[in-house]
């Protein structure tokens, strides 16, 4: 596996990876949780009652040799709950707080599709046509043309980019002694020369950061403007999303409240210690170097999900999955999926086994795993935080465990 595959790891949800050795420090802190009974039915299918019980067994059990700690948040018309679980401090054993701000990684890229779409709904672009015309030069050269749409749906087939060393080896050895290091989009999209498209454009499906890079600098071009300032005046400060930010490039602060992140390290003498990885470059950008809280990414997708940002058109793109095959991708497995698409301009569709439909979208850096779903309707809400201690992805059966509490089994496929 090549540098950049590895790297892939550390802005998305994998399912691979073996367990780790037991954490040095810390002990287990017990599940607190609050909780309050449905108000009203409201979803084509039946969702499934609030267990507080299997709410707090989802996220229970914590700290362990995967995960210190977690988070879940859970709103809507059919009930809410809240809970924690773990410590949020090995030192300190304080617990997780509800509130803590967290690297929210891939999540960021609900925020990115939502500024182009918006900028199609001016007409300052349009979707079907090739980004090359608004970015001359920034790709590599001899790429086939890929459209402003096929970025937002991972349709693209771009390149992934090819092994360097800056970009290290994806060990957990290598980022917690260079977790400061920075990069630029446009030197993460200088990574693609030379490199194969995966696919010809609009033919399959494969998620991909590099998508979300181009896109952002899209919407640099286009505006003239900052992707952080677009992000500030377009989205959080209309919504009022003070905890909501993109952090300054040589900014590596994660601000109080919030739970640390911790990284399982071999030593030369062959034993493992966590390293804490709290602070780190926010490098991945409009891709996946955003900072939010629960409160403000369930108050963002609520005014989304709503149609506050987009109007119908480009509204119906968040909730479109293109007629196409998932191409390798680590998304799109489940059964429900069965080797199709998965994945809009901005969003990722699930659905249970029990036929329940979410849409949202995961994300993930070191020491830092969330996602945010809902159902279409609104009536069910979950924001989740974990803090896993490897780049395995071995922190998904708590993941699994709490969409299946919170929504019904996604069964992967075989």
């Amino acid at each position: 596996m090549n540098s950049s595959a590895r790297r892939t790891r550390w802005t998305i949800l994998t399912a691979c990876g073996a367990l780790l050795t037991a954490l040095a420090t810390g002990v287990a802190a017990p599940a607190s949780a609050t909780a309050s009974g449905p108000t009203r039915a409201a979803a084509t299918v039946p969702l499934p009652g609030l267990d507080p019980a299997a709410l707090e067994a989802a996220i229970g059990g914590l700290p362990n040799a995967d995960v210190t700690g977690a988070l879940l948040r859970i709103s809507g018309r059919a009930g809410h709950w809240s809970g924690t679980s773990g410590v949020g401090n090995l030192r300190s054993h304080q617990g997780v707080p509800s509130d803590a701000h967290i690297r929210i990684g891939s999540i960021s890229k609900v925020f990115t599709a939502t500024i182009v779409l918006q900028l199609a709904a001016e007409h300052r672009i349009e979707l079907d046509e090739p980004v090359q015309r608004y970015l001359p030069g920034v790709l590599p050269a001899g790429l086939p043309a890929v459209t402003v749409g096929q970025l937002l749906n991972h349709t693209s087939g771009l390149p992934r980019g090819a092994a360097s060393p800056d970009f290290g080896d994806g060990s957990p050895e290598w980022f917690a002694t260079n977790r400061s290091k920075s990069f630029t989009p446009q030197q993460v999209v200088d990574l693609m020369a030379g490199q194969p498209m995966q696919f010809a454009p609009g033919t399959a499906q494969q998620y991909n950061g590099m998508n979300y890079y181009v896109a952002g600098l899209l919407v640099e071009k286009i505006t003239g403007h900052g992707f952080a300032d677009e992000v500030r005046s377009r989205i959080t400060r209309p919504l009022s999303l003070h905890d909501t930010y993109v952090p300054d490039a040589d900014d590596p602060r994660l601000p109080n409240p919030h739970s640390h992140g911790y990284l399982m390290v071999k030593s030369p003498d062959g034993t493992t210690h966590p390293v804490d990885v709290t602070e780190q470059s926010p490098w991945p950008w409009a891709e996946g170097g955003m900072i939010s809280t629960p409160a403000d990414l369930d108050r963002f997708m609520t005014a989304l999900f709503r149609g506050r940002f987009l109007p119908p058109a480009q509204q119906a793109e968040l909730f479109t999955v293109p007629a196409v095959a998932s191409f390798h991708s680590s998304q799109c497995r489940t059964e429900a999926d069965a080797g199709r698409a998965c994945m809009t301009m901005g969003l990722m569709r699930v659905k249970a086994s029990n036929g329940v439909v979410v849409w949202g979208k995961t994300g993930s850096r070191p020491g830092y795993t969330s996602g945010v779903f809902s159902t279409r309707d609104l009536s069910r809400k979950i924001v989740y935080s974990l803090n896993p201690t490897n780049l395995n992805g071995t922190e998904i059966r708590y993941v699994q465990q709490i969409a299946a509490a919170s929504f019904g089994s996604v069964v992967p496929a075989a």
